[in-house]
């Protein structure tokens, strides 16, 4: 992988979110993206991101791997840990869930918090932004900076 295009290890998470709200717009092509936010909001991606599970799977993985990044084939250093420890703390904090909003049997949400779509709308747009930076235009699926 070319330096320049290497993904910025904070770029994980919202990579594997925009990924998934993906999946859900194709399934759906007549459906908006804010619509497939809404939706990627029901799923069980968004729990793990939501509760923190992403992060403490990911950092538990590479412990187990003496903090060797699987992909990069880097060291990970303590100061990336730490803000990577600091994006997990803000979704988690910005992803707050209210059960009590949720449909009963469809499990999408009743109520939307606008923070939370706010948050991932945000997510979602600054890894566009890194696609259009390092010219990886292929990988833009969504379009949302358009």
């Amino acid at each position: 992988m070319k330096d320049e295009n290497k993904k910025p290890y904070i770029l994980y998470v919202a990579e594997a979110i925009y990924l998934e709200i993906f999946k859900i717009k194709k399934q759906n092509n007549e459906i908006s993206n804010i619509d497939a936010i809404e939706r990627f909001m029901g799923t069980k991606m968004y729990e793990k991101v939501s509760s923190g599970q992403f992060h403490d799977e990911w950092f538990e993985n590479l412990k187990d791997n003496d903090f060797i990044d699987e992909i990069s084939g880097e060291k990970i250093s303590k100061d990336v840990l730490r803000l990577l420890n600091l994006q997990k703390e803000a979704m988690v904090k910005q992803l707050i869930k209210f059960p009590d909003l949720y449909y009963a049997k469809s499990h999408f949400p009743l109520e939307i918090s606008q923070r939370a779509t706010n948050h991932l709308w945000r997510v979602c747009e600054s890894y566009e932004l890194w696609c259009k930076e390092t010219k990886n235009n292929n990988l833009i699926k969504l379009n949302l900076l358009d």
